[in-house]
């Protein structure tokens, strides 16, 4: 498996595409109110891209279903990820998760949040907070020798021990030139994980995305082609940052600095 490492000048090109999605992620937190569509958001964040000179990454990326047609990836309460933009109107109580991936200057940036709208309900946001959390053990361990199946291990311990399903049809990646690199970044423990373990390296860059689920850890591909939902309906979190690994740790690249 080859990983392609990144030089210090190279991380900051990535951190400057990174900044574009934060902005992107804050403009989007800011219009997810009860009333709007997603398409709208979709429609707002185009422009926020447009005018930092950047690219999406989404738009009209190939899959099964066909050239993906939004700007963002908007996944709504059961749904887990690829949820496509259209007329749904956000509500009270909804869950909005959203995926933003932008290419500035040749170099990649690629994040998610799951906002909350108004009075969400209890479970709802317990699992929210605990996937979040799921996300910043992530962070917090990595290191250059550390082996993933060791961080892997602690994002799933933490989310089993509250109950949650963790998604195991997707996965992180590496990131860089492409939106998806090498390595892929399971964020539970497989055995083909512990027979091909990557150890982690200075220079390395992982866009590290757990998804957590209220119930089961199963999902299913919608009619659309794209989006992934909840085999039991249940809500479903997704937090995702681009991390480099530097000498002292992780160095997130997409937190807006």
């Amino acid at each position: 498996m080859v990983i392609k490492l990144k030089t210090p000048e190279q991380l900051e090109l990535m951190r400057s595409a990174g900044r574009v999605v934060h902005r992107v992620l804050e403009c989007c937190r800011k219009l997810c109110q009860p009333g709007i569509t997603t398409r709208q958001i979709d429609e707002e964040a185009l422009k926020v891209i447009t005018d930092a000179g950047a690219q999406g990454l989404f738009k009209d990326y190939p899959g099964p279903g066909g050239p993906f047609p939004g700007n963002l990836c908007i996944s709504v309460n059961e749904a887990v990820v690829h949820g496509i933009p259209d007329d749904r109107e956000i509500q009270v109580g909804d869950v909005v998760g959203i995926d933003c991936g932008v290419k500035l200057n040749g170099w990649c940036g690629d994040s998610a949040t799951t906002i909350l709208v108004g009075k969400v309900d209890a479970r709802t946001q317990q699992l929210c907070e605990a996937t979040r959390h799921v996300l910043n053990l992530a962070i917090d361990n990595i290191r250059p020798g550390r082996k993933w199946s060791q961080i892997a291990r602690l994002m799933q311990n933490f989310a089993e021990s509250k109950r949650y399903g963790i998604v195991r049809d997707f996965v992180g990646h590496g990131i860089g030139q492409e939106m998806h690199e090498r390595p892929k970044l399971p964020n539970f423990v497989s055995r083909d994980l512990l027979k091909n373990d990557i150890v982690l390296r200075e220079g390395m860059v992982l866009a590290v995305e757990p998804m957590c689920n209220l119930g089961t850890s199963e999902v299913r591909v919608l009619a659309d082609g794209w989006t992934v939902a909840t085999f039991d309906g249940e809500p479903s979190a997704h937090y995702e940052h681009t991390i480099a690994i530097t000498e002292h740790g992780a160095d997130l690249l997409t937190d807006g600095r």
